[in-house]
């Protein structure tokens, strides 16, 4: 047997616990809501291993033996259910921790309940919390949503590895009470626990760290591309974006098309109503882009009052079809958001040669969209290029429908 003091390996690891509750906020910063689970787990587990060994000075069996362990069951399961909740949020998931959380209350209910017997609570306890454990195993398994960093494995073998130990000690507990009979006794199964619960904390506080800087690293990425206002992409993101589906709509062949808009009487809603009201009025009419667009489609706000639309794989009436639900929904919404109705000019243009560049689309956009506002604002009108590249087959009628404004939606 190895000749290793169980107790002080506890020690050891409690406080390195601790150290690690009180650093890990200072090492995250400000924080959302995964990093605030990951540090409420480390606390928790950091009270209940403190309650743990409190519970060790006390009179086995008497009342504060039995408070300590329990409350030490409780945070270690909870704190175990906060680092769940953590590991889902850096994976991009809906947070979902109904089995852990039923675990860690079934755990504690039934410890306390059984904990005059020994081989019974022993069991019980490590039994449960290897199963909780699993969950949370199973769950890091799965494909996150978000690309993710090696430290979701990292999580996962130290995870497995507690688990491990946590089942073989259920086992030896509840059967082979005469080889385990004390948590804190020089025992090979309370050996191999101390040495890989020491292990397995510092590594798996390595894999926390690192997850925290992966979504860092998104949220950087994020200020980067999205506009700080709205929520939709940048100019210089969108940009970027357009150009690739420009060239891809050019190599498959199939229809791509911009739409320009621009608020109309903006400068009036930040003068009569003030900049809070227009910044509200720019977020309101960039919830009306993502509530009406495709899938495929890429939103940016331009600049100012400007927003911009790439529409792939879309002709000239799913554009004008993308226009009509848009006014439709601002009809809808913006009396009752912001008090005044919201209407906006816009002007269409689509890739008409191969060789038409994101730049040449703009500039014929912003062309129709000024003639939109010179008819009276609140319409969208195509641009010249693309009404000539109908005309050949079209109606007479059909081109002058083609380069009607659209009016206002009732």
């Amino acid at each position: 047997m190895l000749n290793i003091d169980v107790p002080s390996l506890f020690i050891a690891m409690t406080l390195n616990l601790s150290i690690m509750s009180l650093t890990l906020p200072y090492f995250m910063g400000r924080v959302n809501r995964a990093a605030r689970c990951a540090q409420a787990g480390i606390i928790l587990q950091t009270t209940g291993w403190f309650s743990l060994i409190a519970s060790s000075a006390c009179p086995p069996g008497g009342w504060a033996d039995h408070l300590l362990s329990t409350l030490a069951m409780a945070c270690v399961s909870s704190g175990m259910v906060f680092n769940a909740i953590a590991f889902q949020l850096w994976c991009g998931r809906d947070v979902s921790v109904r089995l852990p959380a039923a675990i860690a209350v079934l755990m504690t209910a039934g410890y306390s309940i059984g904990f005059s017997n020994y081989a019974f609570r022993v069991g019980w306890a490590n039994g449960l919390l290897a199963l909780q454990i699993a969950t949370v195993v199973v769950t890091l398994c799965r494909p996150p949503q978000l690309p993710v960093g090696r430290w979701r494995w990292l999580l996962v073998i130290c995870l497995s590895v507690q688990m491990t130990v946590l089942a073989c000690r259920a086992v030896l507990g509840a059967f082979y009470t005469n080889e385990f009979p004390s948590f804190f006794g020089p025992y090979l199964v309370n050996q191999i626990f101390a040495l890989s619960s020491n292990s397995m904390l510092v590594l798996s506080m390595a894999a926390i760290l690192l997850a925290h800087r992966d979504e860092a690293a998104r949220d950087l990425e994020r200020l980067a591309t999205m506009d700080g206002l709205t929520g939709v992409l940048n100019r210089r993101a969108w940009l970027i974006q357009a150009s690739a589906d420009l060239a891809n709509s050019v190599r498959y062949r199939k229809p791509i098309g911009v739409l320009l808009l621009d608020l109309d009487h903006f400068k009036q809603i930040n003068d009569q109503h003030g900049h809070a009201v227009g910044d509200r009025a720019l977020q309101l009419f960039a919830e009306g882009l993502r509530a009406v667009s495709r899938s495929g489609d890429a939103c940016c706000r331009y600049g100012g009052e400007e927003f911009c639309v790439l529409l792939n794989d879309a002709d000239s009436a799913a554009i004008m079809a993308h226009d009509a639900r848009l006014r439709a929904w601002l009809a809808r919404h913006s009396q009752q958001a912001l008090g005044f109705a919201l209407s906006y000019s816009a002007g269409v243009d689509m890739r008409v040669r191969d060789s038409d560049t994101i730049d040449i689309l703009l500039q014929r956009a912003d062309v129709a969209l000024y003639d939109a506002k010179s008819q009276g604002r609140g319409c969208t009108l195509v641009s010249a290029a693309l009404h000539d590249a109908s005309r050949p087959q079209s109606t007479q009628v059909g081109d002058d429908a083609a380069i009607r404004p659209v009016p206002l939606m009732p």
